[in-house]
């Protein structure tokens, strides 16, 4: 059991489930965008479309989207943070069928480069990242993470793993355009990759992204 489990994040507003899972939900989708994206779209469902605004959930996932962290007190301005900063944001309401009631979509946009990630806040503080980019995974964010968008061809798995020379937790794999031989490959890892320039270069490699466990 960790201390979290115990005492609780140090968080700012009146619910974890509402406030602190959501925010690192969009503290994700900020690490996967490479940093603030230029539009961003929130999808709530559930419980979060219901109590979004009364809960602070908007105000979080604004924050987390900008890479605010949970104990940071401008979490508060995030509306005002937002609007200085250019960033064009919308919520909107859907039901998005059988997943948990704190489910949010987040469809960001930056430098020509779309990103689609999905994720539920299941309390406590704790995510859990269920889709990346149409790719299904169940993600806790306790593990380093690297996404790829990779040539669909056989061998190219092996290939990629022989350079990565990090243990692997999980692995999830799919192909997400026949047309043009790409698949999207997403690798849970014990320990960071101290030099992903090396992985980035690789022929066979079209979109390298690593996203730190979040600590």
């Amino acid at each position: 059991m960790g201390l979290l489990n115990v005492m609780g994040p140090a968080m700012v507003g009146p619910s974890s489930s509402h406030t602190l899972g959501a925010l690192r939900i969009a503290r994700f989708a900020h690490k996967l965008s490479e940093g603030i994206p230029e539009n961003v779209e929130f999808v709530l469902h559930g419980s979060f479309s219901k109590t979004y605004k009364g809960h602070g959930t908007d105000r979080a996932l604004l924050a987390g989207i900008m890479g605010l962290k949970q104990d940071d007190p401008k979490i508060k301005e995030a509306y005002k943070i937002a609007d200085k900063t250019g960033i064009k944001y919308r919520f909107v309401f859907e039901d998005l069928g059988d997943v948990h009631p704190n489910t949010v979509r987040i469809k960001t946009y930056k430098s020509g480069i779309t990103h689609e990630i999905e994720g539920a806040s299941i309390g406590g503080g704790a995510i859990k990242i269920t889709f990346i980019d149409s790719v299904a995974c169940e993600l806790s964010w306790d593990y380093d993470t690297l996404i790829i968008v990779n040539k669909d061809a056989p061998g190219i798995l092996e290939k990629i793993l022989e350079k990565i020379n990090v243990n692997v937790a999980n692995l999830y794999l799919r192909r997400i355009n026949a047309l043009l031989e790409r698949a999207l490959t997403i690798i849970e890892l014990d320990e960071p990759i101290k030099d992903l320039s090396h992985i980035k270069k690789l022929p066979y490699i079209y979109e390298c992204y690593f996203i730190r466990r979040d600590i």
